[in-house]
């Protein structure tokens, strides 16, 4: 007897992940259009926040800090593969707490924003750096929805299986 509940598939939670991944996909290459629209490559625009934020548009065909510079093909991978995962984990795991869910969709739509960077452009566009910290790398709207996306995973994960237990 098949089960169900493994093809009955959009039930709120995958809902909730698909409009937030597109949500943060949009929020994400919109932010980059401005840029691209209004900064000139390489050129400071300081205090866009005073004191704490400038913009500063570089293209990186890496990762943070451009670890893995000229992998744009394997990033994409990457990318596809987080999709992958989370969606099939939202898909069968119905019983997923949107406080692991919406991270998930965070983390999927960041690098998915990334990912067409990629594709259309073979690099990233980064454009957003802390004033007060020059060593910091450039980043951008997208790098912000998977890290913050990947701390908030981490502690709703633990929460979850802290309540299972």
């Amino acid at each position: 007897m098949k089960d169900s509940r493994r093809f009955s598939g959009w039930g709120a939670n995958n809902v909730l992940f698909w409009v937030i991944v597109c949500l943060v996909v949009v929020i994400d290459q919109s932010t980059k259009a401005v840029v691209h629209e209004y900064l000139v490559l390489g050129k400071l625009v300081a205090n866009f926040i005073p004191g704490l934020i400038d913009l500063f548009l570089v293209y990186n065909t890496g990762a943070a800090f451009s670890v893995g510079e000229g992998a744009n093909a394997l990033f994409v991978v990457i990318a596809v593969i987080v999709v992958a995962i989370f969606s099939t984990a939202v898909w069968r795991e119905r019983e997923l707490p949107f406080s692991v869910v919406i991270p998930m969709a965070c983390v999927a739509g960041g690098g998915l924003g990334n990912m067409i960077d990629r594709l259309v452009d073979g690099a990233v566009t980064d454009f957003l750096s802390f004033h007060f910290w020059t060593s910091f790398p450039v980043f951008n709207v997208a790098d912000i929805f998977v890290t913050c996306g990947c701390v908030m995973l981490i502690i709703g994960y633990l929460r979850w299986e802290w309540k299972r237990e």
